[in-house]
């Protein structure tokens, strides 16, 4: 019989209790371009590209992370051209790129309307990337 290990509370050292069931409830309520993306990007696992939804960088949650890449995929709403919002975008964008991430951020429509120009957009940038592992590319 092997030893019980302790359970831990929570599933990540690095997140916040809060964060986490914040994480957790993005994912129940996501919208219809955030499901299409998510399905397009699952896709991608098989050219070795792994991508989380909803997922905790840092003070943030982001929409999409290659963790692999250093890559981060935001989809935008109309909501993200108010100015005070696409101010707080650019900054949100230098904190990640602080943190050595690559944020490319899509309207909500193109993934509807162009799927397959979205999935083209993110391999370009995903294939001239560093394994942040091996340091391959």
């Amino acid at each position: 019989m092997q030893p019980s290990r302790p359970s831990r509370q929570h599933r990540s050292f690095a997140r916040r209790p809060d964060q986490i069931a914040r994480v957790r409830e993005l994912r129940q309520s996501e919208t219809e371009s955030e499901e299409v993306a998510w399905r397009l990007l699952r896709a991608l696992r098989v050219q070795g590209f792994k991508f989380r939804r909803q997922h905790a960088v840092g003070p943030y949650i982001v929409d999409f992370c290659c963790a692999k890449r250093r890559l981060v995929v935001e989809l935008d709403g109309s909501a993200h051209a108010q100015p005070s919002q696409a101010r707080h975008d650019l900054q949100r964008d230098a904190q990640l790129k602080g943190m050595g991430y690559f944020v490319m951020r899509f309207p909500n429509g193109m993934v509807l309307e162009a799927p397959e120009r979205f999935v083209s957009k993110v391999l370009d940038v995903a294939w001239s990337r560093p394994n942040v592992f091996t340091g391959e590319l």
